[in-house]
């Protein structure tokens, strides 16, 4: 399982935790359960790719940062985005490409505002990385 929705810690907003046997996966897994909310992923092709540059102060900030990072190329980029490819990850930065293609009505879900520190956390267990993020929508 490449991850699953919380039901029931709150109404408002949209809870998931995503799992990887590296941070390089769950950082991908997690991508792709935010798209699953925003965006019908299914409908979205991989028509077209941007590059990302990202940092954090440490992997979990990092993790924080990169779920930010692709709320706002929706806006930047007008585009949805449906794979998304880290190329490079270290404790503070990572390289990806994402690929998508441009907002269309039929393609929408729910706007997604932000991410935000509720229940937030990216943890190592049992050997296998998990994390948790909320969506304000």
């Amino acid at each position: 399982m490449k991850y699953k929705y919380i039901e029931g810690e709150i109404t408002s907003d949209v809870m998931f935790e995503a799992y990887g046997k590296t941070p390089q996966e769950v950082f991908e897994n997690a991508a792709e359960a935010m798209f699953e909310t925003i965006c019908i992923k299914i409908k979205v092709k991989p028509k077209r790719s941007v590059k990302v540059h990202v940092e954090g102060k440490n992997l979990k900030d990092l993790f924080y940062n990169w779920l930010q990072e692709l709320i706002g190329l929706i806006d930047i980029e007008e585009m949805f985005f449906s794979k998304f490819n880290i190329t490079k990850i270290s404790e503070t930065s990572l390289d990806a490409e994402i690929y998508g293609e441009d907002i269309t009505p039929n393609k929408g879900e729910t706007v997604v505002k932000a991410v935000t520190y509720f229940g937030f956390d990216l943890r190592k267990e049992k050997g296998k990385y998990i994390g948790t993020a909320t969506l304000d929508i």
